[in-house]
């Protein structure tokens, strides 16, 4: 196929661009049903800091990557003082799905459900008084016990400092949801508590149970009824119905564990055992609904008329934690790396936080400059040994803030 057909379209809000001829675009689908994000209002860039012709560039950049193989499509978004400067969507839905990707193309976007979902939950119950970041695990999970686990705190849960293992292999060791808790909270220490960074989607899982005890609500519900719907992220949930299905972007072709390509199922496997909703994967989003996210935590954790969270606790959850020291990560979000590299690049500020998910996707947010930068992938379609979005991540994050040639507007 073509580059002409492949590309398919770039959709903008905010940015006024002509692409140019020899980029004929696919004609635009008809929308697939789902609910649509009531987004953030666009502004001009300029009216933001933001150079046009270098916001163009970023979309420039993607569409190559697209050609590339890096991924079928992508959206991306750019704000800044709760306004859209940038909202981009490239490429096409899938191997065997040439239509043209539209920024309400619902992504599944693996890890990034710790922070936007179980974080936030978090963030919830700290400012109610209901869990206490220095307790013992075992307080919120009493399975969770034996030896130096004792000793392990909500607080290392949160900064992959507890000493779990990675993961391990629910789908294979386990049938049901309750035996698979039930492995993760007998699991032994690889590590002495506090002291070996190691990242941990066991944390999360453990960290998921802790909070459905205190709310007394399976994680999805209380989400949905105490983030995503007051927020207006309509198109933002675990298991998304089988209506959606036309708007959402396929993952991998599982060869190993489900026997089939997916689409609108979580595509890591632990979730998957945990029937879909899990702490450490399982949320499908859209960017402008993320957009509206970004905008809440940069403004802390307030947006309009709504007080979802308090600012000191927001402040609190997004500074680094240097638990255990050398660290960069904050309560369930990350911070740029030092030296090295970063998926946040190298030019956002030392405040940066933000998380990537395992299907191509990521979120940083700067609050120095009140910049967020969403990007949204499939780069796991077909097959999760393409892992081209490893360079791709840093360098949209950097050309974001080139970008932005006037940060004091």
């Amino acid at each position: 196929m073509s580059s002409r057909v492949r590309r398919g379209r770039a959709t903008l809000v905010g940015l006024a661009l002509l692409l140019p001829a020899c980029h004929t675009a696919a004609p635009p689908a008809p929308a697939p049903p789902g609910p649509v994000s009531g987004g953030l209002p666009p502004a001009p860039p300029a009216a933001l800091g933001f150079d046009s012709a270098r916001l163009a560039a970023i979309v420039a950049y993607l569409e190559a990557e697209t050609d590339s193989g890096a991924f079928p499509g992508a959206v991306v978004a750019v704000g800044r003082h709760g306004r859209l400067a940038l909202l981009a969507a490239v490429g096409h839905y899938g191997r065997a799905d040439p239509r043209p990707v539209g920024p309400e193309t619902v992504y599944d976007i693996a890890s990034l459900t710790k922070v936007v979902g179980l974080t936030t939950a978090c963030m919830l119950l700290v400012d109610q008084g209901r869990i206490a970041l220095d307790a013992p695990v075992r307080r919120y999970v009493p399975a969770f016990q034996g030896g130096a686990k004792d000793r392990v705190t909500i607080r290392e849960l949160l900064t992959h400092s507890a000493g779990l293992a990675a993961d391990l292999p629910l789908y294979q060791a386990t049938s049901t949801r309750a035996a698979a808790l039930a492995l993760v909270d007998t699991a032994p220490l690889v590590h002495p508590p506090g002291q070996v960074y190691e990242y941990s989607d066991l944390s999360a899982i453990v960290l998921m149970q802790a909070v459905e005890r205190i709310t007394g609500e399976p994680l999805d519900r209380f989400l949905a009824e105490r983030v995503f719907g007051p927020l207006g992220m309509r198109a933002t949930r675990y298991q998304p119905p089988a209506a959606w299905r036309d708007r959402i972007a396929p993952t991998e072709d599982d060869t190993v564990f489900r026997h089939r390509m997916l689409r609108g199922e979580v595509h890591d496997e632990s979730a998957a055992r945990l029937g879909g909703v899990s702490g450490n994967a399982g949320l499908f989003s859209t960017a402008p609904d993320l957009a509206r996210f970004a905008a809440l935590l940069l403004n802390g954790g307030a947006w309009d008329t709504l007080e979802l969270i308090h600012s000191e606790t927001v402040a609190q959850f997004v500074e680094r934690q240097g638990l255990p020291p050398g660290s960069t990560r904050a309560l369930g979000w990350d911070t740029p790396a030092d030296s090295g590299y970063s998926s946040a690049g190298a030019k956002l500020s030392r405040r940066a936080f933000g998380h990537t998910g395992y299907t191509g996707t990521s979120l940083w947010l700067d609050p120095e400059r009140d910049l967020f930068v969403i990007l949204l992938t499939n780069r796991v379609h077909p097959t999760r040994a393409n892992t081209a979005i490893l360079h791709v991540r840093p360098r949209v994050a950097d050309l974001v803030v080139d970008a932005l040639t006037h940060p004091e507007l």
